[in-house]
Parts: structure tokens; sequence; C-alpha cells
């Protein structure tokens, strides 16, 4: 008898399916991988086995009793735990209240709170999933992206889950905080219970799954065992097309550099930071969580200007004290976190596609509003955003065709020639990731200039024309294409010989 069934599940929104028929079954102890591509019904389905939204037909069991997860807390009591991509905590209390919400311990004889037995329990809990760094009197609000990240895992454990959900974990984790991550699921599994996996990262789903499920346009399309699957299987699977190579085949042909650092240093962050940028040109940074090289974007887009040193633009110096500086030197950021600074999630897809061109579509002060949406909806056509309609708010679409709006917003910037793309593949399935690095290569051939930054090794590889590798806020190696392999970037990125990590 499997411990969770899902029978014939179906959903839609406003007249549209979101999932049809979608059936499955999981085993204690296992670790099910669910994939597709954006839009594709996964959250839909996280949702319906979370308690937040009711499935219209079907039926879901647990333990071969049918139950109906009425809500969040009924999940949650059903022994249901989910760690959203979108994290979920409260920023102004403590990292020990957030783990223990609701639950938090109390004095014999009266409701005072326990707080010494509080802050133990919590950092127990970290401590047993290999964080016992994270101070946990700490308000949330002051841990970075990351130990956030952390914080809502251990929440999600602390309620000892019979099926822990986890939708997009390492997206934000570092290689270090992944691999304790994985180490945990792998302890989880042994003690029986349910990890259902959502990501869009293929290693990972070939490292930790145990058995695969694949949507498409809300239909179950595919279910195999892991051992059983091929790379070039599953993402036929998810696209429904063969990619031969993720990666566009091209030669590179740097002209004239468009961007040049010379000494930049940001006190505290990074320091003496050199390298170009060439036309037709496609120059990575890599590096592990904390290493600068975001920092060295947003000091490049005057987001957070550098203390010293100089930016050149066409071998010409430049101040960049704001965004706008940057902007006007035709330089464009596509910025890690999207929803936190690429978009205005409440405006329209038209506004927000729209918000850096305002300029080609105004005269004297006054915003041509029919040009301006022919425009955008030409270039959002032309990046294939869905659904189609410009009025919907942007929060409305998938993490994926929100990252389309945010590259649809520079795009339309005619004098723009340098293109930074901090994480551009963060939280975007296979099929959007080929997209993403073909109009990077387009760009480069009409004779642009991208800089990439990625944790990713893959893709930094794989896209690179050079690599710079960043350590400590500084840029220790800059690799050309034939001198890039995983385990030279990775040796360069923790600082540690090749020979002695092979020993």
């Amino acid at each position: 008898m499997a411990a969770l069934s899902v029978n014939n599940v179906s959903k839609t929104y406003d007249g549209n399916p979101a999932l049809r028929n979608v059936s499955f079954t999981v085993d204690s102890g296992r670790v099910l991988a669910v994939c597709g591509e954006n839009g594709a019904g996964k959250s839909t389905l996280i949702k319906i086995l979370s308690g937040a939204v009711q499935p219209e037909a079907g039926e879901i069991a647990l333990a071969g009793k049918p139950v109906a997860i009425r809500d969040p807390r009924n999940a949650i009591e059903l022994g249901i735990r989910t760690v959203y991509q979108e994290l979920s905590l409260l920023p102004h209390i403590s990292v020990a209240e957030n783990i223990l919400l609701g639950k938090m311990p109390h004095r014999r004889l009266n409701w005072w709170v326990d707080w010494p037995r509080a802050y133990v329990v919590a950092a127990d809990e970290l401590a047993g999933f290999g964080f016992d760094r994270i101070d946990v009197r700490a308000l949330v609000s002051e841990l970075s992206v990351s130990e956030q990240q952390v914080v809502e895992i251990a929440k999600a454990l602390a309620g000892q889950p019979k099926i822990l959900i986890l939708d997009e974990p390492t997206s934000i984790l570092s290689a270090r905080e992944t691999g304790i991550l994985f180490g945990k699921v792998r302890k989880l599994t042994a003690a029986g219970i349910i990890v259902i996996y959502i990501s869009h990262r293929l290693e990972e789903i070939f490292e930790i799954s145990d058995e695969v499920i694949v949507l498409k346009d809300g239909v179950n399309v595919l279910a195999a065992k892991t051992e059983n699957l091929t790379r070039d299987a599953l993402i036929h699977a998810m696209v429904g097309r063969s990619l031969a190579a993720i990666y566009p085949t091209r030669i590179a042909r740097p002209r004239a550099t468009l961007l040049e650092c010379r000494s930049l240093c940001r006190a505290g962050v990074f320091k003496d930071v050199n390298f170009s940028v060439r036309a037709g040109e496609i120059v990575g940074m890599f590096g592990l969580v904390g290493s600068g090289r975001t920092d060295v974007a947003r000091a490049l887009f005057g987001a957070t200007p550098a203390t010293s040193g100089q930016i050149l633009v066409s071998g010409a110096p430049v101040a960049v004290t704001r965004p706008a500086d940057a902007i006007a030197n035709g330089i464009a950021f596509v910025t890690e976190d999207r929803k936190r600074d690429g978009l205005a999630l409440d405006l329209s897809v038209l506004d927000n596609g729209g918000l850096a061109s305002m300029d080609r579509v105004s005269r004297r002060g006054v915003l041509n509003r029919k040009l301006q949406h022919k425009i955008v909806e030409a270039k959002l056509d032309a990046l294939a955003v869905r659904p189609r309609g410009v009025s919907r708010a942007v929060r409305q679409l998938s993490g994926g065709n929100q990252q389309k709006v945010v590259l649809a917003k520079w795009l339309l910037l005619d004098h723009t020639r340098i293109f930074i793309f901090d994480e551009p593949t963060r939280g975007v399935d296979i099929a959007t990731k080929v997209e993403i690095y073909r109009m990077m290569a387009d760009l480069v051939s009409a004779e642009s200039a991208v800089l990439l930054i990625s944790s990713e090794m893959p893709e930094a590889i794989g896209m690179s024309d050079r690599l710079l590798i960043m350590r400590s806020g500084r840029i220790v190696a800059a690799l050309e294409r034939s001198e890039l392999s995983m385990e030279r970037v990775f040796a360069l990125a923790v600082g540690v010989e090749i020979d002695r990590m092979t020993a």
C-alpha cells in the first residue's frame, strides 16, 4: 500500500486547466522529483497537497485512506509540510520564533514562554540540519537570503513531517549548503519520510531522487524510476522535443572592449577588481555565495557604487553612482532577485516591460500609451511570454515568464550594448533556460557584450568565452574557454589545489 496516492486530480482557473487527471503514488522513504516547464502545473499540485488550493476532482489518500486537505493547517495536522520557493518567514521576529511558530515551549503552571528552552530547541533543530552557526536570537530580517532558506527548511522539519515538500530549495543555497541539505534528505528518507522535490536543476534530480514524474500542460506525461531515465529522455518529456545541446554552439568573435574595470573596490566587500568585456563576447563570473560577484555587478550598475577605482565604457571613464548613470551609458542589469529588484509585482506586464524605455515612448513628458503598448507587446511576443495579455499583474505570471518580462524591459532600450546577467536562469524551467541562452548568443552576435554571473557551474562553463573566478572579494583567476573544467573551476573557487581534491 502506497503511503501517498494522488488519483485523477484536476484543477482549472478561469476555465483553463491547470491539472488534468494527475495520478501518482509514493512509498515511504522515497524521494519523488516533480519536473516540468513553468506553467506545467507543479505549483498547483503543491498547493493542493499543502491545502492552499482545493481540487475540483480526484482523490488524495494517505496510507490507503482518502483525505480531504481542507487548508494549510489541516495539511500540517496530517503531517504534510511545505517549503515554498518564495520564503514565508516573518522577518521582524527571531529565528527561534519562526522555527517554533505555533509550538513555543511554555513554563509549567502558566502561559509564559520558556525563552531559554525555545532557544535551545531552535538551535538543536539548526544543528541537526548542520547549521549551528545561525544565531537563533537574531531577527530573520538580519539573515542572508540563503540563511533564511535554511531557517525555512528547519521550520518545516521541526514539525516532524511525514511528507516534506521542497520547492526549488537550492535556488539560493551554496554548493556546501546544498550538500548538507541532500545529506539531511537522505536521513529523512531513511527514517521513512516521503520527500517531494521540485527542481529545474537536472543534476540535482538525478542525484537525490528515487522516482520522477513530469507534468506538461497540466498532464502527467511521464512517471519512472530515476535510475531508468536519461537526461535526454527527461528533457524530451518536459519540453516535447529533443535538445541535442542546451548551450548554443557558437564561435566567439570579440571586438572592441566595451566595459572595463580598473582597481575597482568597495570597502569590506571586494577589492582590486580588474577585468574587461569585449563586444561579441560572453565573460562569465563564478564564485561561491559571499565571494563578491553580485556586489561587483551592483557596483557596475550604480546600485551600490564602488568606493574607488574606475569603470570605463568604450575606453572612456564614466561615473556610475546610481542606476540612471549606468543606463545612460548603455549598461543593463538583470538582477539576481527579480521580484525584489527587477519587477513591480502589482503593476501590469505592460508597465513592467516598459519601465526602462519611457523616454522612447514619451514626448515633452507625455507618455504615448498606444505606442508603448505596441512596442512592449511586440517584444513580449518575440520572447514568447505566456499567457499573452499585457494588462494582467506581473505577479500572476510564472517565474520563467516574469524573467522574460525583465529581459524585455532592457531589450527595448535601443542604445544598450552592455548586459549584466546575474543568475538569469534561477528558478526557470529548462526550455526557458535554452531561450535565455540563445538570446545571450544573439546579443553577442549583434556585437553587444555580456557579463554572466552564475552559481551553476555547468551554466558558467557552458556559456562563457572567458571565466573569471572570484573568492573572498577578489578575482583569483581568469580562464580561457579551452582551460575550463569543473574540477579546476571549483578548486579555484574554494581555494584548494586540484591534486588535493583528487588525492
